[in-house]
């Protein structure tokens, strides 16, 4: 199901769209305690004026994602697309190259539209073998280079780590990571809030 930020905005504030699977979903955590919410709250402090949409299913592969993104952009025309996908993908052992494939469609799709587009690096458990965790793990990496899209490394460093961050099933972090996670989107993410992006229409949409 679909869970976009109720939040009252102005219809001219700029849009970060967050577009994931149940780690950008907060699954398993209380609403208001996940990552994207505690994201949103920290733009009202420091005083940034977006809007945040989220639009991350449970569950959701880089198929689903791509055929769920086109009416997500025309909905909301993001300035920032946030895409926290493949983890699922990687997970269910699915097609490396479709994975990539559909990734670099919704890159280029949220290009297009005139957003930068800022990837979340995904990584899998090493009981996937290395050959094909190392291969994963390159997708983005790639991606990022070849398709002009701002990385955030590993999405889950320092919490995957931690036993006490993580909920029973070793996947999905409780709510003491979502605040690591924040901060491990943030670094990337601040620059480009005081930078260009709210110039993309002046710009266009292949400024990135």
């Amino acid at each position: 199901m679909l869970l976009f930020n109720a939040a009252v905005s102005h219809a001219a504030e700029p849009v970060i769209l967050v577009f994931g699977d149940s780690l950008s979903a907060a699954y398993g955590v209380a609403p208001g305690h996940g990552w994207v919410a505690l994201l949103e709250q920290r733009l009202a402090r420091r005083g940034y004026p977006y809007r945040v949409v989220n639009a991350s299913v449970s569950g959701d592969t880089t198929a689903g994602g791509l055929s769920r993104l086109p009416a997500a952009l025309n909905q909301f025309n993001p300035s920032l697309l946030l895409l926290e996908l493949g983890g699922n993908d990687g997970l269910r052992g699915l097609s490396l190259e479709r994975t990539r494939d559909n990734l670099r469609q919704m890159i280029r799709l949220g290009r297009k539209r005139g957003a930068r587009v800022v990837l979340f690096a995904m990584r899998l458990p090493p009981n996937y073998g290395s050959v094909f965790t190392e291969r994963f793990q390159g997708i983005y990496d790639d991606l990022a280079a070849a398709e002009r899209a701002t990385l955030v490394p590993f999405f889950l460093n320092g919490v995957a780590e931690r036993p006490d961050w993580m909920q029973s099933d070793g996947l999905h972090p409780n709510a003491l990571g979502q605040g690591r996670m924040l901060e491990n989107v943030w670094v990337v993410l601040e620059p480009l809030l005081r930078g260009p992006v709210a110039e993309r229409v002046e710009s266009g949409p292949d400024s990135q």
